[in-house]
Order: structure tokens, then C-alpha cells, then sequence
């Protein structure tokens, strides 16, 4: 398992429109194959930063999958206009306790 974190810093003002716009796309990126669950969390100290979490079975699953279909086009066409800048995506393992 592969977990995808995104910040994402919306424009100021746009905090409720960039969260009903997540919760439209949602079901785009979670019906993905290979996607295990969805979270977006909205930040206290600072409202305008988001951070998205997505557990996927493979980076390649997230990339095939997803970035590289009509899939992340719905979505992007969603969120996109909220953003104040480009998200910082990467992707993390657990770590072995």
C-alpha cells in the first residue's frame, strides 16, 4: 500500500466552493481501480490549506490508473480553479514498527 499526500492551498474565499467541489468529485478518484480510501482534511491554523490523503495499491496504480485518464481530468476540472498554486504530491511507505 502507497499513500498519496497532496497540500493543496486554495485562493482565500474559496475554501467552501474548493470543499463542495471535492465532495463532487470524490467518487471519480475513489471509484478508481486500485484506490483503497479517500480523506481530505482542512487545515486549523491555516483554512485555505487542505491536505489530501489517498491510499493506493501501487504508485502505478495511482498513475495509470488515474493521472493518466479522463479520470484526473474530471477531478482536476473540479478542484483546479480553487487552487492558489500546484499541489505538492508525493507518496510514502509505512514504516516497519
Amino acid at each position: 500500500m502507497v499513500l498519496e499526500v497532496a497540500l493543496i492551498d486554495v485562493l482565500p474565499g474559496h475554501e467552501d466552493e474548493f470543499a463542495a467541489a471535492y465532495a463532487q468529485g470524490r467518487p471519480v478518484l475513489a471509484g478508481t481501480p486500485g484506490c483503497r480510501s479517500v480523506r481530505m482534511t482542512r487545515g486549523i491554523e491555516s483554512p485555505t490549506r487542505f491536505v489530501l490523503l489517498v491510499e493506493w495499491d501501487s504508485v502505478e496504480a495511482h498513475e495509470k490508473n488515474f493521472r493518466d485518464t479522463d479520470r484526473f481530468a474530471q477531478w482536476r476540472a473540479l478542484i483546479g480553479p480553487h487552487f492558489a498554486g500546484p499541489p505538492l504530491v508525493e507518496h510514502f511507505l509505512d514504516v516497519p514498527a
